[in-house]
C-alpha cells in the first residue's frame, strides 16, 4: 500500500519516482500540516522530588557525550570578499529545471512532470527558506543591493570582508582549522560564559559584536562574504546528512521535510513512516529540497555548536538544515519569528531580503504564512551566497533564496529569540501582579460604581462626562499602581524556567568528562561491581559545570532548582529537570554561581553542618550538576 492512500497497480510502480508515487497516493490536494515551531510546551510535568541525602547513590539520566575528536583541519581563515558586480534592468525569468541526465533509470519522472500543483504552507522548525525565482541567466553576475538606505530601525545590510584574528586570540599550533578545532579550542576555555561569547564572535566575524548588536541585530540584515570556502568545515556536511537518513532513525514530517516551491505553488509531499534513502535521495533527483529539522539529534558537532550559544543567547538556539538542488526552490516568501543566522555550509543560493511591510510586521510574534511576489515589492537586498558566507536577517524580514542552475546549496539556519520579548515577560509578570495586588490591597476588591454601564462602554465614548473622566482616572491609578506589586524577579525566574526546559544538554570535553559523574569509573568487574561509591570530602574541590546549566526558583511548591544535564537532544523529550531543596540550601546554590569558574573546597559550602555540606556536594554531583578539580577516583 502506497502511504495515505489506495494501492497502486504493479506495473505502475515500477516507472513512478517517488514524487510521483506520493501525488498518486496522497492527492495533489495535500496540504501541509507541519509549520515552523511555534509556542513551546507548557514546562509543567511529573515532579522529580529530591532533597540533599546522606549517602551517594548512583547517577540518573543520559551520558552527555564528549565532543568529537577528529583529525584536525586545515586551519580557517576570512579572506578579503571580493566585489560583485551588479547587473542592471529587469531580471530575467526563471530558466527551465534541467530534465533528468540520459544515464538516470527509466523509473524516474521528467522533473516538469514531478511539480507538484497544490498550494501548502510553510514547514515546521526555527527557519523555513523559500522562493519563487526570477533568477539569474548563465551569464549574468548576481546583482547585490548594496548599502540600500536604511530602514525605519537601523541600517541596511552591508558587505563584510577582509581578515579576521581567531577568536579569544592565538591558540596553539596543531588543533586544527574548521569547526570542530574551534570548539576543541573552545573547550580550553575555563569559563562558559567565555567559550559562548567567542562563538558568537566567530560568527559574526570580521564584524564586531558591538557592532553587529548596534547596528543589526533586531534592526536590519547583515550579510558577511568571507571568501573561505572551509570557514564552517566539519559543522555539517550532506555526507552528515546521508548518514542521519542511513541511519534509520529519521522520520517523514517528525525529522524530514520534502518540499517544493515553482509556479508559486508551496507543497510538502512529505509520505508517512521511516525516511528509507531510496526514497529520499528520489524525491532530491526530482526536485524536492529536503529540510531536516533539528540536525542536533543527529550531528553531535552541531549539538555542541548550539549548546555553547545557547547560553550567550539567553533563549533556545535551534538549527535545521536545507540541501535544494541545482535550479530550484523549496519554499515560498515568507517571514520569521526569529533572529535567523543562515550559514552557507555547501554550493551556493541566490538570496532576496526585504523590509517588513507595516510596523506590525517589526519584530512579530509569529511567523507568516506564505506570501505571493505580488505582496514583496522590491528587495533591499539581494546576493548570493557562498560556501563559508553569513546571511542575518531579524524576525520579520521577509526572505526568500533559490537555487543557481549550476550547483546545488547546502545551508544551516541557527535561530534564536523566539517569544522572547519584553511582551513576552510581561505576559508571565501582569497576571502575576494584579493577583498579589488582590490579595494585598483592598482597592483592588472595591466594587464597581453601580451606574458605570450608563456611562462607560463604545457606546458611550463619544459622551463628554465628569463620571467617564473619573472613571478612566480610577483604571489608570490602579494600572501605574499595579507595578508595586509586580514581582518582576520571580517572573524572571519563570521565563529562565522555560529556558532551561528548552536547553541542550552541554557537551563535555574529555577532561570535564573525567572530572564529572559521567566519566566515575563504576563498572562490573571479577564477578561484582566496582569503584561505585562517590566519596565526596570536605577537601574536595568542585565547581558548576556550565554557569547557565541551573536555576533557583521560588515555587508555591516550594524552592526547585531546575537544571539542563537531564535534557534530550531532541526538542522537550523530557519534562523538566528539577531538584526540590530545603530553603537553608540556596545560600550554597547561590555561592556556587558566584564563584563559578572557581573551584571551591566543599567544607566552604554555607551549610549548617558538614555532612550537609558533603550531602549536598554528593546531590549534585551525581546528577551531572558539579565537576571536581581532580577525578575523585584515579583508574
Amino acid at each position: 500500500m502506497a502511504a495515505g492512500g489506495g494501492e497502486l497497480p504493479r506495473q505502475q510502480l515500477g516507472r513512478l519516482s517517488a514524487l510521483s508515487v506520493y501525488r498518486r497516493a496522497a492527492g495533489a490536494g495535500r496540504l501541509e500540516r507541519r509549520r515552523r515551531r511555534g509556542t513551546p510546551l507548557p514546562a509543567g510535568g511529573k515532579r522529580a522530588k529530591a532533597r540533599p541525602r546522606r549517602r551517594g547513590a548512583g547517577s540518573g539520566g543520559p551520558e552527555p557525550e564528549a565532543p568529537p575528536l577528529s583529525a584536525a583541519a586545515p586551519p580557517s581563515r576570512v579572506e578579503p570578499a571580493k566585489e560583485r558586480p551588479r547587473s542592471g534592468g529587469p531580471e530575467p525569468e526563471a530558466p527551465p529545471r534541467p530534465p533528468p541526465s540520459a544515464s538516470a533509470p527509466p523509473s524516474r519522472v521528467e522533473r516538469a512532470k514531478a511539480r507538484p500543483k497544490s498550494s501548502g504552507r510553510g514547514g515546521g522548525g526555527p527557519e523555513p527558506e523559500a522562493p519563487p525565482r526570477p533568477p539569474l541567466s548563465a551569464a549574468e553576475p548576481p546583482r547585490r543591493l548594496q548599502r540600500a538606505k536604511a530602514p525605519a530601525r537601523g541600517p541596511a545590510a552591508e558587505r563584510q570582508g577582509g581578515p579576521a584574528a581567531s577568536p579569544g586570540g592565538p591558540w596553539p599550533a596543531g588543533e586544527g582549522g574548521g569547526v570542530v578545532g574551534l570548539l576543541r579550542r573552545l573547550g580550553r576555555l575555563e569559563d562558559s560564559r567565555q567559550r559562548a561569547a567567542e562563538l558568537f564572535r566567530w560568527l559574526v566575524a570580521p564584524v564586531a559584536p558591538g557592532k553587529f548588536l548596534g547596528q543589526h541585530w533586531e534592526r536590519a540584515p547583515l550579510l558577511v562574504q568571507r571568501g573561505d570556502p572551509g570557514y564552517y568545515a566539519g559543522l555539517f556536511s550532506t555526507d552528515d546528512l546521508d548518514a542521519a537518513v542511513r541511519s534509520g532513525e529519521v522520520h517523514f514530517g517528525t525529522h524530514l521535510d520534502v518540499t517544493s516551491y515553482a509556479d508559486g505553488v508551496r507543497e510538502t509531499h512529505n509520505p508517512s513512516g521511516r525516511a528509507l534513502p531510496a526514497v529520499v535521495w528520489d524525491f532530491y533527483q526530482n526536485g524536492c529540497s529536503l529540510r531536516l529539522l533539528s540536525p542536533q539529534t543527529f550531528s553531535t558537532t552541531v549539538w555542541q555548536f548550539l549548546s555553547i550559544l545557547q547560553e550567550h543567547f539567553g533563549s533556545m538556539a535551534g538549527a535545521n538544515t536545507y540541501l535544494t538542488p541545482p535550479g530550484t526552490q523549496g519554499f515560498a516568501p515568507h517571514y520569521d519569528d526569529i533572529e535567523a543566522f543562515v550559514l552557507q555550509l555547501e554550493g551556493k543560493k541566490r538570496w532576496r531580503v526585504y523590509r517588513p511591510r507595516t510596523d506590525a510586521e517589526v519584530l512579530p510574534q509569529f511567523s507568516s504564512a506564505n506570501l505571493t511576489q505580488a505582496e514583496l515589492g522590491e528587495p533591499m537586498l539581494e546576493t548570493v551566497l557562498e560556501a563559508g558566507d553569513l546571511l542575518y536577517f531579524p524576525r520579520g524580514f521577509i526572505h526568500q533564496g533559490d537555487c543557481l542552475p549550476d550547483a546545488h546549496s547546502l545551508h544551516i539556519t541557527v535561530s534564536s529569540y523566539q517569544r522572547n520579548s519584553w511582551g513576552d515577560l510581561l505576559e508571565k509578570l501582569l497576571p502575576a501582579a494584579l493577583q498579589m495586588a488582590l490579595e494585598e490591597d483592598v482597592e483592588y476588591r472595591q466594587g464597581l460604581p453601580m451606574d458605570y454601564l450608563r456611562y462607560m462602554g463604545v457606546a458611550n465614548s463619544e459622551a463628554v462626562d465628569a463620571r467617564r473622566t473619573a472613571f478612566m482616572e480610577k483604571v489608570q491609578s490602579l494600572i501605574k499602581k499595579l507595578v508595586n506589586y509586580a514581582p518582576i524577579d520571580a517572573a524572571v525566574d519563570q521565563r529562565a524556567k522555560s529556558f532551561l526546559h528548552d536547553c541542550l544538554p552541554p557537551v563535555l570535553t574529555q577532561s570535564e568528562k573525567s572530572q564529572s559523574v559521567y566519566g566515575f569509573p563504576a563498572r562490573w568487574q571479577d564477578g561484582g561491581p566496582r569503584d561505585v561509591d562517590i566519596l565526596v570530602t570536605k577537601d574536595t574541590e568542585v565547581r558548576l559545570l556550565r554557569h547557565g546549566i541551573v536555576r533557583l526558583c521560588n515555587e508555591e511548591a516550594g524552592v526547585m532548582l531546575y537544571y539542563t544535564t537531564e535534557n534530550s537532544r531532541m526538542y522537550h523529550k523530557e519534562e523538566p529537570k528539577f531538584l526540590e531543596i530545603d530553603p537553608e540550601y540556596t545560600d550554597s546554590i547561590e555561592f556556587l554561581l558566584s564563584s563559578y569558574p572557581n573551584h571551591i573546597r566543599v567544607d566552604s559550602l554555607p551549610c549548617e553542618t558538614l555532612e550537609d555540606k558533603i550531602s549536598l556536594a554528593t546531590l549534585l554531583f551525581e546528577k551531572g550538576i558539579l565537576t571536581t578539580k581532580k577525578p575523585l577516583v584515579q583508574v
